[in-house]
């Protein structure tokens, strides 16, 4: 009887400590996981986001045709991106493209790209969460303040118009940024693809010509950060070369985990940091891991492998939610930026590299190529035009004073004249 009293005891025992065992382990568990999540959204309070490419304002076009009186952009649905997730995902500024399909050049593109700028001005002032900004000065006070920021870029150099005069009055409009090409070459720089699905085709144009020479000198000079996201390699290059100033890529990842034409090979990084530029990684699945479908640790790959090859000094974040249909799961729109930050303290990155990445390393490109504009104050706008035959665009009319026949009757010649004087000062009356 003592004997089983004393085996029962012992099971007891033995149960007893099991129990706490489990239970001590499952706490441990339990307390880690949440530590490290906490660790992650304490770190991001102190660093929050900036993010360098998101294409909300082409969904408002999609979708509601930029009829911001019929939504609430606090919470909407439809699409990755509203107020109350760019708050959980800790997303202090966000810069937002301006983009106008590549079927527009030649013809309305200028048009539709003020009207994007238009939307996403509008988006940015009628918010009190929103603050837009110009500046790295007014990005800071914006934090402060606890706004999220709205910077404006503009994808694709077509919006332009071959027009630098174009260029200098988006700047004026606040466009802080814009990307050389999209998915159409233009007559001055080429995309990543040698063919255009737009049949518009400039397959010469592989470095720079001597007007996308002046693009960049122009844009140095206004202090408009150059974005080589979806330019050709040579491209790319020739540019990270030419230009005075740090640049970007907005929303690219590294060719060597995805040999994907839209990211960035290891040449062209070294050039990168040489130029002491960056690369702000996208989260688009096809780019991360050349699959419809991607993970989380696809996307840390990429971190991990452009952060040994040239620093984490080199990297930013261009998420390119609401340009891109796949995401990696548990990333699928912006309040999931912790994810990622999780994600990478697990593979020891430092709260040093990490406070770079989400926000160091743009306020350092920006407030350089801000200082270039500075030194290059002395310099007049360019007045570099391209030539027409470059443009081949019928739809350009070029300005000029009408001529009239010599074998016309003086009395018709005079009319033309005075209906030319009568033009001209009904002109400087109504813009004087």
């Amino acid at each position: 009887m003592s004997y089983r009293k004393t085996l029962l005891g012992a099971s007891c025992s033995l149960c007893v400590h099991s129990l706490r065992a489990l239970l001590a382990f499952s706490l441990c568990c339990f307390i880690s996981g949440y530590s490290e999540k906490d660790r992650a959204h304490n770190l991001l309070s102190k660093y929050p986001v900036i993010d360098g490419h998101n294409d909300l304002a082409l969904r408002l076009r999609i979708h509601y045709n930029n009829q911001l009186s019929k939504i609430n952009l606090t919470h909407l649905t439809r699409v990755a991106t509203d107020i109350s997730r760019l708050r959980a995902g800790h997303v202090q500024t966000q810069m937002f493209a301006v983009y106008v399909l590549c079927g527009a050049q030649h013809m309305d593109a200028v048009r539709l790209t003020l009207e994007q700028i238009d939307v996403i001005r509008r988006i940015c002032t009628e918010y009190p969460d929103f603050e837009l900004v110009t500046s790295t000065q007014e990005l800071r006070d914006s934090m402060t303040k606890g706004k999220i920021a709205c910077l404006i870029s503009i994808e694709g150099g077509h919006s332009i118009d071959s027009s630098l005069p174009a260029l200098r009055m988006f700047y004026q409009l606040g466009v802080r940024s814009m990307s050389l090409t999209h998915s159409c070459n233009t007559p001055w720089y080429s995309k990543e693809h040698a063919v255009s699905k737009h049949h518009i085709s400039y397959t010469s144009n592989n470095s720079l010509t001597t007007f996308g020479k002046a693009v960049v000198d122009e844009m140095n000079r206004l202090g408009m950060i150059v974005d080589l996201s979806h330019t050709s390699f040579e491209t790319a290059s020739a540019v990270l070369n030419h230009s005075k100033a740090p640049v970007i890529f907005s929303h690219s990842s590294s060719y060597m985990i995805c040999n994907n034409p839209r990211n960035v090979p290891d040449w062209l990084l070294q050039e990168l940091k040489d130029n002491r530029g960056l690369i702000m990684v996208n989260f688009y699945s096809p780019f991360i891991s050349c699959q419809k479908k991607a993970t989380v640790s696809h996307l840390a790959d990429h971190f991990d492998y452009i952060k040994g090859f040239i620093g984490a000094k080199s990297i930013g974040i261009g998420g390119d939610f609401d340009g891109g249909t796949s995401f990696p799961v548990g990333l699928e729109d912006v309040s999931k930026y912790p994810v990622i930050v999780q994600e990478l303290l697990k593979r020891n990155w430092t709260e040093e590299d990490l406070a770079d990445v989400l926000r160091n390393n743009f306020l350092r490109v920006f407030e350089e190529v801000e200082k270039v504009r500075n030194e290059l104050s002395w310099k007049k706008p360019s007045e570099e035009e391209i030539p027409l035959t470059e443009v081949a665009n019928k739809c350009r009319l070029e300005l000029k004073q009408p001529i009239i026949p010599s074998n016309q009757s003086p009395s018709l010649k005079a009319k033309g004249h005075n209906l030319l004087f009568l033009a001209l000062a009904l002109l400087f009356y109504f813009f004087p």
